[in-house]
């Protein structure tokens, strides 16, 4: 009987099969990205579906309040997430043989940032004072789930063996408890507080899923290590991302932050509809990306020509891919804000149609991610956060008294074009990538050169 990875490669168009390198790697490939395409889907794409719901029960008001708390929580996740995603990655697939002394102390390393992280974000909230005295609680119930997110480790070890189907049965238990329980919460019309804490539940759930399914399918949970050296080596790597981190969280979320300390909480409930609905697309390309970012990385050591090759195809797809969401959500966004939340936030019609024209250049530069951690260049991360940090606070000073809420959609949009792309033309280092992102842009040569296999790029 064909397996679930030969029976995808087996539907995949003839040019593809004979274009993409390895049999065997193309295969693992495939099935991978078809063991993450049905988690998001059914996962990602089921909570996509409640959160609906509950947006609609709660109001602009209310879920203003709890998107407030969401997006202070996430000015400290870099510290919490430490940049350990494609550094892990990297080194388990480098280094296979030292794979419990990388994951173990990973596994530390991440307890130890959701730690400072949850302490962060409850200093930091008692010094803002809040006007609504419910912040102070949603915030320290967000902030709590970032201490178990740390046994998301074990994800990225499956990520490394594309082995994603390991993901699909740790996460998807947790997902079927929180979604039945918050159809119960809007059913009995439970306080908004009720939500947070069914959030932290899963994240707890999810953690404990990660443990047991690691352990069931290695048998090597015991034989994890913590390693000092392997802390500084991994530190060493991650620490221009975690600052790269925190100051990519700022130019993502201050503009909810600020509009709720400019305009109220019905104007962040307004725009986090937007952004939900704008960005609740992102996790399909995201997939494909981790799914690809082991191949990525052996790519490197077979030559620059291939290498180049691959990263201009991941560029292509990145930018094709952004296009199919981009334009049917810019061009319906009115319709679809009515249908999805109904007419209690129908002024975010307008916020989205700004909001997700940001998409593209999200996606060529979460591509341009990998690039720099395979190039080991994660300073240029930082600088490029840090620019795209300061242009969407300034605009947003400028723009949300005068415009309102939208005026921090064209804030963040600008913030991603500087930030994102056109930053990576000013040095000799990256300019490569900004000659790759560039052709991708340009869409219609992008498809010919993905369906005839050919990579284009400058050095």
């Amino acid at each position: 009987m064909a397996s679930f990875e030969e029976w995808i490669v087996s539907r995949l168009p003839g040019f593809i099969r004979i274009r993409l390198e390895g049999g065997n790697g193309l295969r693992k490939v495939v099935g991978n990205s078809g063991w993450m395409l049905f988690d998001k889907v059914f996962r990602v794409g089921g909570i996509f579906l409640v959160n609906i719901l509950v947006t609609r029960y709660l109001g602009p008001e209310r879920f203003g309040l709890l998107s407030y708390a969401m997006a202070f929580v996430s000015l400290f996740l870099a510290i919490a997430n430490l940049g350990l995603f494609s550094i892990v990655i990297r080194d388990v697939v480098r280094y296979p043989e030292e794979r419990h002394e990388i994951l173990g102390t990973a596994l530390v390393l991440k307890l130890c940032g959701g730690t400072v992280c949850l302490a962060l974000s409850f200093i930091a909230i008692l010094m803002t004072s809040p006007v609504n005295p419910e912040t102070i609680p949603l915030v320290i119930i967000v902030a709590a789930g970032m201490v178990f997110q740390a046994f998301d480790v074990f994800d990225f070890w499956f990520l490394s063996q594309l082995q994603s189907k390991n993901t699909l049965k740790a996460n998807i238990p947790a997902f079927i408890i929180s979604a039945i329980v918050r159809i119960l919460l809007i059913y009995i019309k439970a306080p908004l507080v009720a939500f947070a804490w069914v959030s932290l539940a899963e994240i707890i759930l999810a953690g404990i899923g990660f443990l047991l399914v690691y352990q069931s399918t290695t048998r090597e949970l015991l034989q994890l290590r913590f390693r000092l050296s392997w802390a500084k080596a991994i530190l060493k790597d991650c620490t221009p991302l975690i600052f790269a981190g925190l100051m990519v969280m700022l130019y993502n979320r201050i503009d909810q932050i600020m509009l709720g300390n400019m305009l109220g909480e019905k104007a962040v409930g307004l725009y986090s509809a937007a952004v939900r609905l704008a960005e609740f697309w992102y996790v399909f390309p995201g997939l494909i990306l981790q799914s690809l970012f082991s191949t990525i990385v052996t790519s490197k050591e077979k030559g620059n020509e291939i290498y180049t090759r691959v990263m201009q195809k991941v560029f292509d797809a990145m930018a094709l891919f952004s296009a199919l969401f981009v334009v049917p959500l810019f061009i319906a966004s009115n319709w679809l804000i009515e249908l999805v939340y109904g007419k209690a936030y129908e002024g975010a019609g307008p916020l989205l149609a700004v909001y997700v024209l940001s998409g593209i250049f999200v996606m060529i530069g979460h591509a341009r991610e990998y690039w720099i951690a395979t190039e080991n260049l994660m300073r240029f991360s930082l600088y490029s956060s840090i620019v795209g940090a300061v242009i969407n606070i300034l605009l947003n000073l400028i723009l949300i008294p005068k415009f309102g809420p939208i005026g921090a959609a064209y804030a963040t949009l600008s913030a991603l074009i500087a930030g994102s792309y056109l930053v990576n033309m000013v040095s000799s280092r990256t300019r490569p990538v900004f000659y790759m992102q560039t052709s991708a842009l340009f869409l219609f040569p992008a498809a010919i050169r993905l369906l005839r296999g050919h990579g284009a790029s400058r050095e």
